[in-house]
């Protein structure tokens, strides 16, 4: 029977509606049974007459676990993609479950020692707003103090920021800009179906509010080396760091041969064009790509600005020279991510050049 105890809803899923449980390969399986005594939570039965290991309470296995088929000798256990579970994850009720039980718990699963931070926490003012289409705010934020800013930080690293007077943890976004004499910098905020921060950014931020932000963070950099080909490849938001690093490029090697896919739902959302597109004119040899599986955008097209109907993995996959020799920095849904590094991997993409986002990862 399966146990009330493993089988309560998963940060608010509830548990039957989660499709993850082991499925034994008999024709594989050498009987040797660890799977059924490394299981603490029963899932599995052994059937002494076959000699075979039996998923008897699929049920009662735990959410994204795979011990079982991690130690399987004879490698004869499979689990469902952890796609699935990676796109309950995404969900905004599932990441506020777990954010509050973290807080509930904070006297149980907070850490016993408090260990030195490197990064420095600094006071934000919000100097700018900008709403773009339904579901993007382009933010700037300045320092609150003269000379207290983040003025060092790399392109493509993200802050943690903390919404004012609420009780709940921080949320990360990349930076959108590379630094600037007056230490602000500019970030690209997606609003999230339910999410609390997006929700306070979309109908309460405004000019002047405060925040706390933490960081820098991450090590989504440059890491290539001077005249070497670079190709960024960006989905949805994930643009915010690539386009950091873009302008980075185009302010010290604007000769240098770049070339950029940006993938957005609908044309209509490719939301920073107005500083985007000044890009072309000053790097001779960058080309853009725009692709988005609804609509056309509304810009002026050329040899070096086109768009295509379909997302950036279809993008890439009508031109996979575009891949060769290049080194590849690549942001967006973790989702997303997975799939496009994986192709690039069978398109001959050598590991050592293919750059990830780690944050959005």
């Amino acid at each position: 029977m399966p146990n009330p105890q493993f089988t309560k809803p998963w940060h608010g899923v509830p548990r039957e509606k989660i499709k993850w449980n082991p499925t034994v390969i008999e024709d594989a399986c050498i009987g040797c049974g660890t799977c059924v005594t490394g299981c603490s939570r029963l899932v599995y039965r052994f059937d002494f007459e076959r000699k075979k290991p039996v998923v008897v309470d699929p049920l009662n296995c735990m959410v994204g676990c795979t011990t079982c088929a991690n130690t399987c000798p004879a490698h004869a256990i499979t689990f469902p993609p952890i796609e699935s579970v990676l796109a309950l994850e995404g969900l905004a009720t599932v990441r506020h479950a777990v954010e509050d039980d973290l807080l509930a718990r904070k006297d149980v699963l907070g850490a016993p020692l408090s260990l030195p931070h490197p990064d420095r926490i600094v006071t934000l003012t919000v100097s700018g707003i900008e709403r773009v289409g339904t579901d993007v705010l382009r933010i700037r934020l300045a320092p609150a103090k003269l000379g207290e800013c983040f003025c060092e930080f790399t392109p493509g690293q993200y802050l943690e920021l903390w919404q004012p007077d609420a009780p709940i943890m921080s949320r990360a976004y990349s930076i959108a800009n590379a630094p600037e004499g007056d230490g602000s910098v500019e970030l690209h905020i997606h609003r999230i179906e339910g999410g609390r921060f997006t929700n306070w950014a979309f109908s309460q931020m405004k000019v002047g509010d405060r925040l706390q932000a933490r960081g820098p963070l991450g090590h989504f950099t440059m890491r290539s080396q001077p005249g070497t080909p670079l190709l960024f490849l960006a989905g949805g938001t994930g643009f915010a760091p690539i386009l950091a690093l873009l302008r980075q490029q185009v302010r010290f090697d604007a000769k240098r041969d770049m070339a950029l896919v940006w993938g957005m739902k609908q044309a209509r959302d490719f939301y920073a064009l107005d500083e985007l597109l000044p890009l072309l004119e000053q790097a001779p040899h960058l080309k853009i790509t725009l692709a988005a599986e609804l609509g056309q955008p509304s810009v002026q097209l050329s040899e070096r600005l086109i768009f295509i109907q379909g997302t950036a993995v279809d993008a890439l996959a009508k031109n996979q020279p575009l891949i060769a020799n290049r080194d590849i920095y690549a942001a967006g849904p973790s989702v997303m991510l997975r799939a496009l590094v994986q192709d690039l991997y069978r398109w001959g993409a050598p590991k050592d050049r293919v750059h990830i986002d780690s944050f959005t990862m």
